[in-house]
């Protein structure tokens, strides 16, 4: 019975589990021991890095660390650099624009011109937490307490314009403008004003490098606010309203003319390019005391119409001398300078200098983004904020000399047909200038613009 028992079923497949419990218990204990030592590892690894944790929802610019990944500059900012003015008022604007809280702006490509003017207008009441910007702001230069004063203001009348047309041009054009000449000014530089229309810009068709037929038409328009009679000590405004009804170029608003309003210019040009040169392909804007190479950027401008992507890259088409990742002027004393308070951070790449090239398109565009971009004081770097938004970017080229010649190339015989432009030259070395290149032009014919 004892024996039938040992060898019943029962006993039989009891066995093998007996056997089996004893051989499993170290494995699971070694299990168990791992286990315990990467929770502890893995915890210690959460307390040390404990201080890096909130990096992960605020991007301050470019994140690199080995265990984490490098974040875009352009994430959704939590912290708008402090206190400062600027700032806070256009993360106002901008987040109405975001397309993570408002998917519908990039899905359908959302442009309404009523809600960005008014939103730009809605962010001066919302705007609460300007402490700093108040309590530094007697002790600011003039300027930047007249800018700060008057930014929400961007609609002024016009008081001289051409006769519903693009500017001044040929009376017998044969086609559409290739180049508007867009040149800021002032009342009072009426020398510089003849001196650009007796050489660099001259309208009409203009013949490319050589005298080629590749050329193009071209107009001329001159931007101008209005300076103060006190300080001139003369009333220029019938004078310019004689200069305006004869050479039919002259585009006047009633806004201060000051360094700091330069970009209204910029402003109410694209507004009004956008109703009277629906057909101009290119623009080049700039300053009254710079050279520029018409003929040569002719040329360069048709070469770019035949290049294949040519209809997919001129919405976006800008060049010029390419400043990028430049910090603010914080000296008291410049004239670019700009408080802390009132702006923090780099400012966008931006085509600085005296002059820059876009396309018919761009300016519609800019037009268009700039109704969401609140106004800052130097134009170059607002252009640059608005290209920014449209998240398209300027190309450098090394022919636009904003800072002048390096110093031995100047004296060359064939330096200023192988530039677009330099910066700068008084009204009686743009003559001088205009001369020599016509003396020079056959022997120096086949050279190529600067690399």
């Amino acid at each position: 019975m004892s024996s039938q028992s040992q060898f019943s079923p029962q006993a039989r497949s009891a066995a093998p589990h007996s056997l089996f419990c004893p051989s499993i218990s170290p494995c699971i204990f070694v299990v168990v021991l791992f286990a315990s030592v990467g929770l502890f590892v893995c915890m210690s690894m959460d307390l040390a890095n404990d201080g890096l944790e909130k990096t992960n929802f605020i991007a301050p610019g470019t994140l690199r660390h080995k265990i984490h990944a490098s974040l875009p500059t352009t994430f959704w900012k939590l912290n708008p650099h402090g206190e400062a003015y600027w700032n806070q008022l256009q993360l106002l604007i901008d987040r109405n624009f975001s397309p993570i809280l408002h998917p519908k702006f990039r899905k359908n490509g959302f442009e309404n011109t009523v809600l960005s003017e008014s939103l730009l207008r809605q962010s001066f009441f919302e705007a609460s937490d300007l402490t700093n910007m108040t309590r530094n702001f007697d002790e600011m230069p003039q300027k930047i307490q007249d800018f700060v004063s008057n930014m929400d203001k961007r609609d002024y009348p016009t008081v001289i314009q051409p006769d519903g047309v693009c500017g001044a041009g040929a009376k017998d054009e044969k086609g559409p403008p290739l180049l508007l000449l867009v040149i800021k000014t002032t009342e009072s530089n009426f020398k510089n004003r003849q001196a650009i229309r007796q050489t660099w810009g001259e309208v009409g068709w203009v013949a490319g490098q050589n005298g080629s037929s590749s050329g193009g038409y071209v107009r001329r328009v001159f931007l101008l606010g209005k300076e103060s009679q006190e300080e001139l000590g003369v009333d220029l405004s019938e004078l310019l309203e004689q200069e305006g009804k004869h050479f039919g170029d002259i585009l006047q608003w009633d806004f201060q003319d000051t360094f700091f309003n330069l970009t209204l210019k910029d402003v109410h040009f694209w507004s009004w390019f956008s109703r009277f040169c629906g057909q101009t392909r290119f623009i080049f804007k700039g300053d009254d005391d710079v050279f520029v190479n018409t003929p040569k950027l002719i040329t360069y401008l048709q070469d770019q119409l035949q290049k294949p992507q040519a209809h997919g890259t001129m919405p976006d088409f800008m060049v010029g001398d390419v400043i990028g990742a430049a910090f603010p002027n914080r000296m008291n004393n410049s004239k670019y300078y700009i408080p802390d308070s009132f702006y923090k951070g780099l400012y966008p790449a931006y085509a600085g200098g005296g002059g820059v090239v876009y396309s018919g398109l761009l300016s519609r565009r800019l037009h268009d983004v700039s109704k969401r971009v609140h106004l800052f004081p130097i134009d170059d770097v607002y252009v640059g904020m608005c290209m920014n938004r449209l998240e398209a970017y300027p190309v450098h080229h090394p022919a636009f000399l904003t800072f002048d010649f390096p110093e031995k190339e100047a004296n060359e015989l064939c330096s200023y047909h192988r530039v677009l432009l330099v910066h700068k030259r008084s009204p009686s070395q743009l003559v001088r200038v205009w001369s020599h290149m016509k003396e020079t032009q056959t022997q120096c014919s086949n050279v190529t613009l600067r690399e």
